[in-house]
Formats: C-alpha cells, structure tokens, sequence
C-alpha cells in the first residue's frame, strides 16, 4: 500500500512486488516533469491552443473555456498528446515565458509577478 507526498503528491511506499508500481511510478514521473522547473507559455490564453506541442504547460485562467473550463489556476501540460491538470501548492514558483515573469502561488491564486 502506498502513501502520498503532501507536497508534489508523488506516490511512495510501496512493497517489493506490490501490485500498482508501475502505473505509480509512471503518475510519479510524469507529474514531476510536469512541475520540477516549472515555466509555462502562457498565463491568460482562455482557449487551450489548437495544435499543443508535447512538454507544453500553461496556466489556465478564470474565463477558460473548452477542456480548461472550470479548471482556474491549474497547470495544463500536454504529455503523450493529452491535457493533464496539477493543482499548484503554495510557495511554488513559475516563469510565465510570454511575460518574462516570475509569478507565486499563493492562497489567492497566482501572484502578478515580477519582470526578470
């Protein structure tokens, strides 16, 4: 049986042999590529773009429509030619590319940033 990380929400613990350690650790490295180093696109696209590269991240905004509505401040990464959703934690950090911006997550959302 395993446990789940309160901060990446990796999955450990498991038991030599114990069934569900492949798909474990597969969720596992995924989401760590999905959020270790994080610098996404873009942060107020409210479309999720037509023809998404692979390893391509964004941060959805309030008015997201199609497979992003109702998924405000998520992390949208393409991994094997599918959306996949992180919840942010607070603390993180993230470089929105198109701003040239550091932004923090905070209990209110993802802050303005900073210009670096």
């Amino acid at each position: 049986m395993s446990s789940t990380d309160p901060n990446l929400g990796l999955n450990y613990g498991w038991t030599l042999g114990e069934s569900g350690w492949d798909s474990g650790m597969d969720a596992n490295l995924k989401r760590l590529g999905a959020v270790v180093g994080l610098s996404v696109k873009d942060r107020d696209l409210t479309t999720p773009p037509a023809n998404p590269a692979n390893g391509d991240r964004y941060l959805i905004p309030a008015a997201a429509t199609g497979v992003w509505a109702g998924k405000t401040n998520l992390i949208a990464a393409r991994i094997a030619d599918v959306w996949e959703y992180h919840t942010p934690k607070i603390g993180w950090l993230c470089f929105i590319e198109d701003e040239a911006n550091l932004s923090a997550y905070k209990s209110t959302g993802w802050s303005a940033g900073l210009a670096i």
